[in-house]
């Protein structure tokens, strides 16, 4: 059996089941299960290459580029410094840079891929970020997103409005300028030609995601979470990347 060390040096990423092994998100299997969604989604659409060098914009405290590229070395630039301390952060192949997502501290082509997980609709200056990100990919490299798309709602369902914040406190908590964006609204920003895309979090599996973020206590959260496993776990196996989902990961290649 390959460890992961081997097996991550063949195939440039890590291998699916031991990236989702590294969900960093609390209660992974229940409250935490709309992460690995996102996790697989995003592992799904990133290429197998060996990158060198990888920017990650807005990682935060999650390390999740340094978790998808084992062996490349990882820049993290975030506007939170104090995110410096935390423990992705502390890898040797990792450094933390604090800055702007719209004003990049960077050389022209410095990376050979970018990752913007969760980010662009936290940016009021979006096509600034973007224009950044693609000035220091170099020529080939790969731009990889993660953002909600049209079918975003909180609460999804309008008998969970009892129990869920409003979507306009919600946004507003989680710093959202936007409630997110369409394929075709990222083709128009972006300018790149797109390598795949997979959505996550779909119909019924925002059931258990929209409990997750509910008012109600832990311990009922946690119980109504493992209550809607078995549904959770049927609808994430047959999720298909093109199907309908609340977010859209992407890939985007820089062909200049």
């Amino acid at each position: 059996m390959l460890t992961l060390s081997q097996s991550s040096k063949k195939t440039g990423k890590a291998p699916l089941g031991e990236f989702l092994a590294c969900n960093p998100f609390p209660e992974p299997l229940t409250q935490g299960f709309f992460y690995r969604e996102k996790m697989r989604a995003i592992h799904y659409i990133t290429p197998d290459q060996p990158f060198k060098d990888i920017l990650e914009v807005g990682g935060g405290q999650s390390g999740l580029t340094a978790l998808l590229y084992p062996h490349a070395d990882v820049t993290n630039l975030d506007l939170n410094a104090q995110y410096a301390q935390a423990p992705c952060n502390q890898q040797e192949r990792v450094r933390f840079v604090c800055g702007d997502a719209t004003a990049l501290p960077f050389a022209s082509e410095s990376f050979d891929a970018v990752t913007m997980f969760d980010l662009l609709e936290h940016v009021q200056d979006d096509k600034k970020a973007v224009s950044e990100a693609l000035r220091v990919l170099r020529s080939g490299g790969f731009l990889l997103i993660s953002t909600p798309n049209e079918n975003w709602r909180f609460p999804y369902y309008s008998f969970m409005k009892s129990i869920c914040p409003h979507e306009a406190k919600i946004m507003a908590e989680w710093g959202h300028v936007r409630r997110g964006y369409t394929l075709t609204e990222l083709k128009a920003l972006i300018k790149l030609p797109e390598r795949g895309y997979a959505t996550f979090i779909n119909p019924l599996t925002v059931l258990n995601h929209d409990i997750a973020f509910s008012s109600l206590s832990h311990r009922q959260r946690q119980f109504l979470c493992k209550i809607l496993s078995p549904l959770t776990w049927l609808s994430y196996y047959l999720h298909k990347p093109e199907a309908m989902g609340t977010e859209t990961a992407s890939a985007w290649q820089n062909n200049e």
